[in-house]
């Protein structure tokens, strides 16, 4: 199983177009040691031929072009993606289906019914699909049954409801319910082996717990350093935890979480925010994640398992 990082930072990318923080500056700038990342997508292979992507960000042209299994050449217009799984259905995480529009066959989108009502009421994209290549929605249930994907050998899933919020637009903003957003278990039939992916996360229940004791690798929320992160720098009046995201510091924040796993278990975090700290590859936050043993997911990170 390969798992290829297609963009890893939160919504706004990094830098940030209006954004004139320490980092975004600093980065701009060429005063802090630091990478530019696209906004938070994933793709996985069985086979290394056939891809699954997970959420299609409004990046997305930008990850194809630089991440060339996606594109194989076989026919005049041709893609390796045999099928689209929305973590949830946040602008970052779903805009990216508009470039895809001129696919040759309906897009096999993999979604919760929360999901689809939002992408079809809220924030109609699946209508305006249906106007050129359509989709075939295929329900992804939250209660951890296994399933596969056709067109993606070697690969089974499990997915799980769990905290965080419903996008902005959405009626159930503030209110979620399960399926509003999910974590996913990826595994690769023939080894076993597994990863467990949860971008937008704020709570550790039980079910999120035993996944991520399960894995082989976690690659999980790694929004803001800390709850208060964006009221500190003027950038918002919301804490982490109200954008349904759990900070890395503090009492019960993921770094804690994440140390009381096994100690074979790869532990990587992924969806980081514009402000945080650790984007600073030179910030005493990175090397204190370094000393936990937790890495930074980039744009371009390969994982084999």
């Amino acid at each position: 199983m390969r798992l290829h990082v297609l963009g890893s930072a939160a919504g706004g990318g990094f830098p940030q177009w209006n954004c004139n923080c320490p980092n975004c500056d600093g980065l701009r700038k060429g005063t802090i040691k630091a990478r530019a990342r696209t906004q938070s997508s994933i793709t996985v292979s069985g086979d290394n031929e056939n891809w699954v992507l997970f959420n299609a960000s409004p990046d997305i042209l930008t990850q194809f072009q630089r991440f060339p299994a996606l594109q194989p050449a076989r026919a005049l217009r041709d893609t390796a993606v045999k099928a689209i799984v929305l973590i949830d259905g946040q602008i970052d995480h779903t805009t990216g289906l508009y470039m895809l529009r001129e696919h040759r066959q309906p897009h096999q989108i993999w979604c919760t019914p929360p999901v689809r009502q939002d992408l079809t009421e809220g924030n109609p994209l699946f209508r305006l699909l249906g106007h050129y290549c359509g989709i075939e929605w295929n329900e992804l249930g939250i209660d951890d049954r296994e399933f596969t994907i056709a067109g993606a050998p070697g690969l089974k899933f499990r997915a799980h409801a769990l905290r965080s919020n419903a996008p902005p637009y959405s009626p159930r903003r503030d209110r979620p319910v399960p399926g509003d957003n999910v974590g996913v278990t990826i595994e690769d039939t023939n080894s076993g082996r597994k990863i467990y992916y949860a971008p937008g996360l704020v709570e550790i229940e039980p079910q999120v717990w035993a996944a991520m004791q399960a894995a082989d690798v976690v690659l999980v929320d790694g929004t803001c350093w800390s709850d208060d992160e964006m009221i500190a720098l003027g950038a918002s009046k919301k804490r982490s935890r109200d954008m349904g995201h759990l900070a890395q510091s503090g009492p019960g924040g993921m770094i804690e979480w994440l140390d009381r796993l096994p100690k074979t278990t790869r532990k990587i975090l992924i969806h980081i925010n514009n402000t945080n700290p650790i984007l600073n590859e030179d910030s005493p936050q990175r090397r204190e994640l370094d000393a936990h043993g937790i890495e930074v997911s980039y744009d371009g990170m390969d994982i084999t398992l």
